[in-house]
């Protein structure tokens, strides 16, 4: 049986743009996916702490070092730079797994720098 775990998590992240007219997805800078463990074109769940506005998108790369968060599509509606957002990507595991993986959690400060990286054991 395959069951959903949390493997990555950015925590508090700052919105720094929307662009409602790209054709959707959520854009992180690339040293900070690479830190949380993320993929180009990985599903997840985003949550703004701000509003309640929970979506799912995928992930793409946005410019190293910018510290960029870029809501795009329509899922731009849900934002406003400066927002909140928790960022968490799933992986479906089965039990032989779960021994051998620990999530990534990036907790974020004041201009989307990395204050925290903790890697938890599932």
């Amino acid at each position: 049986m395959l069951i959903p775990f949390l493997i990555a998590k950015i925590h508090r992240a700052t919105v720094t743009g929307a662009d409602l007219h790209y054709e959707g997805s959520i854009a992180i800078d690339e040293e900070i996916m690479e830190k949380g463990g993320l993929r180009v074109f990985q599903k997840v769940d985003v949550y703004n702490v701000n509003n309640g506005a929970r979506w799912s998108t995928y992930v793409l790369p946005w410019p190293r070092g910018t510290r960029g968060i870029v809501v795009n599509g329509a899922a731009a509606r849900l934002v406003h730079p400066g927002d909140l957002l928790i960022i968490a990507a799933y992986a479906l595991l089965d039990e032989k797994e779960l021994n051998s993986l620990s999530a990534i959690i990036l907790t974020m400060g004041p201009g989307n720098e990395v204050e925290k990286i903790t890697h938890t054991k599932l």
